[in-house]
């Protein structure tokens, strides 16, 4: 075996990896604490008698992400904070109550999966269904969340269902690629300063006529789905279901059926 040459140049590698070494240590070090705060949650949530209570806060989550991104990153990407922080945060979630997925991917299941991994990260359990019917009937109860790509119409059922609301738009950052799927739970839906209300109408004229209605009355949609007579628009802005604007706009049958932080890189 050589001996190493006292003489030579120390290696730079060895010092940087020595500090990732550092570094890496420090982390997992405030991982602990912080895991360890989440329990504290939990114990003073089952304490107050809200151990079942759902804690997801969709705009909270978006708030401290958005707010994480606006930091000056000159090497961290956009893609990497969200996912470090989305598994924070579900885990967290996991220590505080039920907390549970069920994916409709349709034509893409794949996708499905991989989006709402994504957006709640490892902790909760995690079942693929063939119907949207069974994605919404587990974000009945407790802690369940449906994921749903867009084929299908389910998301016209809403209308006569308001305790299930849209609150999150997948991919959740634009690099990731095109509006894919929805997430809908039994959760309040809050105002986050950048949003997406997501409006269904049963009008029967083109989406072009519908757009120009509504943006008469000052209100942007655009068309994201169709099936069964029943349009889906998302409208920039936060809209509350009673919104004066939306009652007069287009189709006899109507409403609000969610709202979405708009992707957080943009």
């Amino acid at each position: 075996m050589a001996k190493a040459d006292p003489n030579a140049a120390p290696n730079p590698l060895d010092a940087v990896r020595a500090r990732i070494d550092a570094i890496d240590a420090d982390l997992l070090t405030l991982v602990e604490e912080r895991a360890g705060l989440a329990r504290e949650v939990a114990t003073a949530k089952a304490a107050a008698g809200d151990a079942d209570k759902f804690a997801l806060r969709p705009g909270r989550e978006a708030a401290l992400l958005r707010k994480l991104l606006a930091r000056p990153l000159a090497n961290a990407r956009p893609s990497l904070v969200v996912r470090i922080w989305r598994e924070l945060i579900g885990d967290s979630l996991s220590r505080q109550g039920p907390f549970h997925a069920a994916v409709f991917g349709g034509k893409d299941p794949a996708r499905a999966v991989e989006l709402a991994r994504n957006r709640l990260g490892a902790a909760p359990s995690l079942r693929v269904v063939a119907r949207p019917e069974d994605a919404l009937a587990a974000a009945r109860t407790p802690g369940g969340v449906a994921v749903l790509a867009l084929e299908g119409g389910w998301w016209g059922r809403l209308l006569a269902e308001p305790s299930l609301k849209v609150f999150a738009a997948l991919p959740c950052l634009a690099a990731w690629g095109p509006l894919n799927a929805l997430c809908v739970a039994a959760v309040e839906v809050e105002p986050t300063g950048q949003d997406l209300t997501y409006w269904v109408t049963d009008e029967p004229g083109s989406a072009a006529a519908i757009e120009a209605s509504l943006s008469r009355d000052g209100v942007a949609g655009e068309l994201i789905a169709e099936s069964g007579g029943l349009k889906l628009f998302a409208l920039l802005g936060y809209y509350m279901a009673d919104d004066e604007r939306l009652s007069r706009a287009p189709g006899r049958l109507s409403g609000v059926i969610g709202a979405a932080p708009a992707p957080l890189d943009v």
